[in-house]
């Protein structure tokens, strides 16, 4: 054949691919809605550009030649490279979605999560990069903004804007697995008399842990308690008893740890979402929906 004189166009490339796919001049044509002669033509074309025969054709079979097998890699490199070509295209045509850096507590991770996905799956998106973090570390980062907002307990930050404030009620009590209060169904207060519980060095007024300061024994964990998995490392230690939201019983199975309910009263912790002073972007009014929302469904 003829040698080649110009560079075949890619459709026709596509056409010699689909082809040596099907092995077949027919299916290859129903896949890209051609007729069977436009098909042929194609392949033709592509024939006399490169200057070689592609295709062994019989009345019963078609296979590639050997010229085709050698070929069909490149002819397969091509095309993803054209692929890919016009999908970085549109990706970089498109408008750059909102991201917002939110920064929570491990206690609330599954209110995090949800928020995520509502954001994720609204129109136009907004993407939600989450970042575990403490109350200091939080309050640190949204100072800095290196956050663009962060679900806090109390206290909150002076002068810091909250919106979707809700509570996490304390319910149970963690303690070791062969601990006596284990075997219990239910721990009342005067059956903690002799135990020390763990609790934060930051008790806002009126909040749970500074009831149970005002009431119980006590040791102090840290400043604050917002890595619950870590501190029933403790109780698992023999260093206190825990007390714990619901959402940690639902969410944490250790066979070290028992977690028995506490009757005590309604012991509950704020929290809130909160940003850095200034005026708020639509992302963030986006995600103070978000949150309330999520709250409202879980």
């Amino acid at each position: 054949m003829d040698q080649p004189t110009q560079r075949p166009p890619l459709r026709e490339i596509g056409c010699f691919a689909l082809v040596a796919r099907h092995l077949s001049f027919s299916g290859a044509a129903a896949e890209l809605g051609l007729s069977q002669p436009a098909m042929s033509q194609a392949i033709g074309r592509l024939e006399r550009s490169l200057g070689v025969r592609l295709f062994e054709r019989t009345s019963r079979e078609v296979r590639l030649s050997t010229a085709g097998a050698a070929l069909l890699p490149y002819a397969e490199t091509m095309l993803e490279a054209a692929a890919a070509l016009s999908a970085e295209a549109v990706r970089l045509a498109a408008p750059a979605r909102p991201i917002i850096r939110l920064a929570y507590p491990p206690v609330v991770g599954v209110l995090a999560a949800r928020v995520a996905r509502r954001l994720a799956g609204r129109r136009p998106a907004i993407d939600v990069e989450l970042r575990a973090a403490g109350w200091s570390a939080a309050t640190e980062a949204l100072a800095r903004r290196e956050v663009s907002a962060a679900i806090l307990g109390t206290p909150f930050p002076q002068g810091v804007p909250t919106a979707a404030r809700f509570h996490v009620t304390i319910g149970h009590l963690a303690v070791p697995a062969g601990h006596p209060l284990a075997a219990l169904p239910r721990i009342r207060p005067e059956q903690l008399a002799r135990h020390e519980l763990l609790l934060p060095r930051n008790r806002p007024p009126g909040g749970a842990h500074a009831r149970l300061a005002a009431r119980f024994r006590h040791r102090v964990v840290a400043d604050e308690i917002d890595d619950f998995a870590a501190a029933l490392d403790l109780v698992a230690a023999g260093a206190g008893l825990l007390p714990v939201p619901h959402l940690i019983v639902q969410t944490i199975r250790r066979q070290d740890i028992a977690f028995v309910p506490l009757d005590v009263g309604e012991l509950r912790m704020t929290y809130g979402l909160a940003w850095p002073v200034g005026e708020p972007a639509a992302e963030l009014m986006a995600l103070v929906q978000a949150v309330q929302e999520a709250l409202w469904t879980r």
